[in-house]
């Protein structure tokens, strides 16, 4: 057993091939990377029920509220009449009969304060009957843990007027589980409307920042976003209307999140835990792309294409309406606001929301997950928007659907039909195939895109190895899983002439909030850890190279006994880089045999990833358990191969004169 390093260039690697796909999944957004720590902040949620061709909601707009600091001290309603924004068109009428009493927010699992931290609040308030101060506070069992006081503005008299208020409070201890408490300090009629809670520290006013760090760490070549079936919905008015996130955060029009009815069935009245999962929008399509300019990923946003989620209902557009027109200018309009210039239509709203310059959209999603069916013609909705964009932007590159997975029918309907227009020039892109498997097909299948034409690019746009699956998994993210994933990716590297993009789904995670496992990362309210596979993506992130060496079937005969290979060269750099997964118990040895005409020129530097154990993984309590191990070595001619393991090697190459 040996690797022969050939130098003999073969397939360029995309740049920034390996990417993100974020979805608010397992309260990604709200209640994740959207740093606000209240819940239901406008009073607009929604509790979820359904099945298939059958969803409703009730309002529950007092969700997540209480009166404080009992049942009975305030009357708290959720009214409208005249709200602060017509989008959200309800708020909370407080009315006190003693001083110091008001209301509380449960806060997911409560406030956590971190002591010597500041934290933002922002409330709108209208003093229908009322003259004196608010107390806005944090408490836990009667302890105070952190406190400010705010003046009211207005009287009776100009009582129909809604006010901002703002404070800082600054925690006095570390605190868990706590309250966040708004009081009236005297007797009196307040309306409040929109009561928000940020981190001072949060990214730019947004990201939640340890979140944000670990998104930032991977190095990220794009980000696809907002998902995923949150872009069709469960029904077509809960579909995700990227326009409604375009206004100031208390106008964003809520919405409820489809995977609130995740797992509904008769047994829970079709009812889940999640019910009360909802989207406020906080995070919207300008705070993506955003955070596509900070972290340095080129943006993927996707489209509706008049579908609601082919899985989980019937409801369509059909083509031809004016319903399915508006989403053919809708796209057209979602490239203005990213490219247009800052006095065009919708090159304006994006530069009246803090960005002048363009995001520099080059990408763009059609549909997802979508596949054809005699009721569903996708194949003809593709059509009609490609058509329609690059009639007006023929540079933008688009994103197709071959389905939910790469085995049964509908992917080969797929590949049929793109291939039968593959000589129709910028058609297509590349292909989106989502495959989430055992990890024993992804070690099987290391060579799956070796035979794929090379005439049509392809995305590998959502895959993730599973051991066993299901809601609040995390200890699903086992150390085999991402081995399995990363065996995978060498062959996907080592086809970079076909696969130009890669990215792990899902992303994030919220303990306890979890509606689908494995995933990258998890988190609480206090603390996110990286996976085994999280560390997988990163090494592959950030040691892509430009361009493949042609590795003459080496991998083949290497693979049948448990090594998965690839190598490639960073011209950039001048050095060459060796990617290993053993994924057996036993440590291995791997030769490294230069070819005339290319020799190494320097240490190499060597990170691993490996554990004790398949079933090894990081937790909340143990985040460190499965991390990168790095070191420098004068030895060039060989790679060590620790048993379980993923070993990336760089090593500085020159010509052989």
């Amino acid at each position: 057993m040996e690797l022969r390093i050939t130098g003999e260039k073969r397939a360029k690697i995309a740049d920034g091939m390996i990417g993100l796909f974020f979805e608010d999944i397992n309260y990604a957004a709200d209640g994740g990377l959207y740093a606000e720590m209240l819940e239901n902040r406008s009073f607009e949620f929604v509790d979820c029920y359904g099945e298939k061709g059958d969803y409703y909601t009730v309002f529950d707009g007092g969700y997540g509220w209480n009166s404080y600091p009992d049942a009975e001290s305030a009357c708290l309603r959720v009214v409208s009449g005249s709200p602060l924004a017509v989008e959200n068109p309800h708020y909370l009428r407080v009315k006190t009969e003693k001083a110091h009493c008001g209301f509380s927010n449960k806060a997911y699992d409560g406030v956590y304060l971190e002591a010597g931290k500041e934290y933002q609040v922002v409330f709108y308030a209208r003093a229908v009957q009322y003259q004196g101060a608010f107390t806005v506070l944090v408490e836990k069992d009667g302890e105070i843990c952190a406190k400010a006081r705010i003046s009211c503005i207005g009287s009776k008299e100009d009582g129909n007027f809604w006010n901002r208020y703002e404070a800082v409070l600054t925690a006095e201890t570390t605190v868990r589980h706590a309250k966040f408490v708004l009081l009236l300090e005297n007797v009196g009629t307040v309306e409040f409307d929109f009561v928000s809670m940020m981190p001072k520290d949060a990214v730019a006013g947004v990201f939640r920042r340890d979140l944000f760090e670990k998104l930032r760490d991977l190095k990220p070549g794009f980000l696809r976003f907002p998902g995923g079936c949150i872009i069709e919905g469960n029904t077509w008015e809960n579909r995700y209307q990227f326009k409604d996130t375009l206004k100031e955060p208390w106008a964003r029009r809520a919405n409820w999140n489809r995977w609130a009815v995740h797992q509904t069935r008769l047994e829970n009245g079709y009812h889940s835990q999640y019910s009360h999962y909802n989207q406020t929008y906080g995070l919207g399509f300008y705070e993506y792309f955003l955070l596509c300019d900070l972290i340095g990923a080129r943006p993927l946003p996707v489209l509706n294409v008049g579908l609601a989620c082919q899985y989980q209902s019937y409801e369509l557009v059909e083509m031809g309406t004016k319903a399915f027109d508006e989403l053919l200018q809708d796209a057209l309009d979602l490239i203005e606001f990213a490219n247009g210039d800052a006095q065009s239509t919708w090159g304006s709203v994006r530069a009246r929301m803090g960005h002048p310059e363009p995001f520099g959209l080059t990408m763009l999603g059609i549909g997802n997950e979508q596949w054809e069916t005699d009721k569903v013609h996708f194949f003809e909705r593709y059509c009609a928007f490609e058509k329609a964009i690059h009639a007006v932007y023929p540079k933008i590159q688009l994103i197709g659907s071959a389905g939910p997975d790469v085995t049964s029918e509908k992917y080969e309907k797929a590949w049929k039909f793109y291939h039968e227009r593959e000589n129709i020039e910028n058609f297509v892109y590349a292909v989106d195939e989502h495959y989430y498997v055992k990890p024993e097909w992804l070690f099987e299948h290391n060579d799956f895109y070796d035979k794929y034409s090379r005439k049509i690019k392809v995305f590998s746009g959502e895959y993730a190895a599973h051991p066993f699956n299901g809601m609040n998994r995390p200890d699903a993210n086992i150390l085999e899983g991402a081995l399995a994933e990363a065996a995978f990716l060498t062959g996907v590297e080592r086809n970079a002439d076909v696969v130009v993009l890669a990215s792990y789904a899902p992303l994030f995670a919220r303990l306890g909030y979890t509606q689908w496992s494995p995933d990258m990362i998890w988190f609480d309210e206090i603390s996110s850890y990286g996976t085994p596979s999280y560390y997988v993506q990163q090494m592959f992130g950030v040691n892509c190279g430009t361009i493949t060496l042609d590795m003459k079937g080496q991998e083949k005969a290497l693979a049948k006994a448990g090594i998965y290979v690839n190598v490639s060269l960073d011209e950039k750099m001048g050095e060459v880089i060796v990617k290993a997964v053993n994924r057996n118990k036993e440590q291995a040895v791997l030769p490294l045999i230069w070819d005339e005409g290319i020799r190494a020129a320097g240490n190499a530097r060597i990170t691993v990833l490996t554990g004790e154990e398949n079933e090894a993984r990081n937790s909340i309590e143990a985040p460190d358990v499965i991390l990168p191990e790095k070191y420098e070595t004068e030895n060039t001619v060989s790679l060590e191969l620790p048993g379980y393991s993923f070993v990336v090697a760089r090593i500085p190459a020159a010509a052989e004169n």
